[in-house]
């Protein structure tokens, strides 16, 4: 979901500084309190598997541009399940940044855009999960109807925020509704495969139950109310 050079500039660009501190700001503070709650050591392994996972995303996995953005498979809530909220934000957001630093610096100017397209839906979905997923649910064993509402949460949430900032920085026309309407309906055929993706993964996890005391993973996909 890189946006495209051009689709925001000038001055227009502070707005996204200012979306994107806020949202790093925000993930500080959910990464405080999860070293606080589980340890520093647990959370820096967890951060460095979502950076490398989330710059294989970007630069390995396909994508394709479309409309006002790019197409790609990103599996936030698959991050989510497995390393939990702290970890992903801050992977979703190094992973981007080494992406643009050693492959794309032309998308650097759009960081923040990026940056808070892709946080502010994944710390959503934490709380969505919060209300969805019992407590007394390992998310190891969440119905395939749990990681549709997480994935089609945010998935639609990114297709929001590509939608707002394309109105931003183009204003309200046409041409700007047909691009954000492709992007939108290529964008949500994500949705169908990321939860099979989850289940395929979790069924995975649970087959290797000795790995429940790694602090490779969070301590919610295998146990309840942790």
């Amino acid at each position: 979901m890189h946006i495209e050079p051009g689709v925001v500039n000038g001055a227009k660009l502070l707005l996204s500084y200012g979306t994107a501190a806020g949202c790093l700001g925000f993930a500080a503070k959910v990464a405080y309190s999860t070293a606080r709650k589980h340890g520093v050591t647990p959370l820096a392994l967890r951060t460095v598997l979502t950076t490398a996972l989330v710059f294989f995303f970007f630069e390995v996995l396909p994508h394709y541009p479309v409309g006002v953005s790019e197409v790609h498979f990103i599996l936030g809530s698959t991050l989510f399940l497995m390393f939990g909220a702290a970890p992903a934000a801050i992977g979703l957001a190094l992973g981007l940044l080494a992406q643009g630093l050693l492959f794309a610096p032309f998308d650097l100017p759009q960081y923040g855009m990026n940056v808070t397209t892709l946080l502010v839906p994944l710390l959503a979905i934490s709380a969505l999960a919060d209300r969805i997923i019992p407590k007394t649910v390992a998310y190891k064993d969440v119905k395939y109807s749990q990681a549709l509402a997480l994935s089609a949460a945010f998935q639609g949430g990114v297709v929001t925020w590509v939608a707002f900032w394309a109105f931003y920085g183009h204003g309200f026309s046409m041409s700007t509704l047909s691009e954000v309407s492709l992007f939108g309906g290529a964008y949500m055929t994500v949705v169908l495969i990321e939860p099979i993706a989850d289940l395929a993964v979790l069924a995975a996890a649970k087959t290797f139950h000795q790995m429940k005391d790694s602090p490779l993973f969070t301590s919610r996909l295998y146990r309840a109310g942790v």
